[in-house]
């Protein structure tokens, strides 16, 4: 058995938890994190440091934060930190010169069963697509996205009222136990991997955009249900809400599904003194978690409190 000599690759809060589950384990040695510049955010656009930055300078980890990562002085640094593996959660692409560095390559934690749902997103979209399992799988990285030779697959099945943030949280734990198993396999000499095979039919974890984040009342409640908890909390579904002369661009946190036949046009917003449902096709989408412009998220009881509605409010 080899002791790993690691540079971790990460930025958001789910590879804080597979580097975190590294650390406590102490069988290998991080030598050094990469993660991304430090940008402003928020109204005051304060400076931002990104979740594994956080997490790397409170246990005093040696930290690196490129913007070019094929530059000569981020190279020279990189493998002056003689690692033999490198481990990437939800970082960027990288360049060949930095993958092929170490003695034992590049390992990425990929949040779906490969080679389904490559990209950006892939928490979210097979909830929004209704899948009924997902999980995680490491490979070698390669020069495309997410297409390098499988290491370890697990799974694990989705519940049918989960949303991406209960998902997630899952998914990392999963994600700390392969990752573990991998750098088991590869330190005792005893990793195999298996290529990824392309057909027709893989679904793909798009980009998440203000587009693909607006509810289409057309679609079925399934479909629109769906969306709803594939994009709670981050960044959210979202629609406007016409009343009068009133037109508010509002986010859908949580909701229920109703399923019952009626006559109303979808979009038909039906609100009494405790709740508010959205007639579409198949049903209603029983409204429970809300966000108005320039308001907090509010529980529809919160809301209902607050703000009176006509009866021919309306949601498109």
């Amino acid at each position: 058995m080899e002791k790993l000599k690691i540079v971790f690759m990460g930025t958001p809060e789910f590879a804080v938890g597979i580097l975190d589950s590294i650390v406590q384990q102490g069988k290998h040695e991080v030598v050094g994190v990469i993660t991304a510049a430090d940008k402003p955010a928020g109204r005051g656009q304060k400076i931002k440091y990104s979740a594994v930055k956080e997490f790397a300078l409170a246990h005093g980890l040696t930290l690196l934060q490129p913007t070019n990562l094929k530059s000569e002085e981020f190279l020279s640094e990189l493998a002056s930190l003689k690692a033999n593996l490198q481990v990437v959660v939800a970082f960027r692409m990288l360049p060949k010169v930095v993958w092929a560095m170490p003695k034992f390559g590049t390992f990425n934690l990929h949040a779906s069963l490969l080679p389904n749902y490559r990209g950006a997103a892939p928490i979210n979209w097979a909830i929004i697509n209704g899948e009924t399992k997902t999980g995680v799988t490491t490979f070698f990285i390669d020069d495309k996205i997410d297409t390098g030779a499988m290491i370890l697959k697990k799974e694990t099945p989705i519940g049918e009222t989960e949303s991406a943030g209960q998902l997630h949280d899952r998914l990392m734990n999963l994600g700390c136990e392969t990752v573990l198993e991998t750098l088991e396999l590869i330190s005792e000499g005893k990793a195999t991997s298996t290529i990824q095979q392309d057909t027709p039919d893989i679904k793909t974890a798009y980009k998440l955009d203000r587009e693909n984040c607006k509810i289409d009342f057309s679609k079925s409640l399934e479909e629109i249900f769906n969306l709803i908890r594939g994009l709670s909390p981050y960044p959210a579904a979202y629609c406007n809400f016409k009343d009068g002369d009133s037109d508010w661009n509002v986010k859908i946190y949580e909701a229920e599904k109703v399923s019952e036949s009626h006559s109303l046009e979808n979009g038909k917003v039906v609100v009494t003194k405790k709740e508010m449902k959205i007639a579409v096709n198949g049903g209603f989408i029983k409204v429970l978690s809300i966000q108005f412009p320039g308001k907090k998220r509010m529980n529809i009881q919160e809301l209902l409190n607050g703000m009176v509605f006509s009866e021919d409010v309306k949601a498109y």
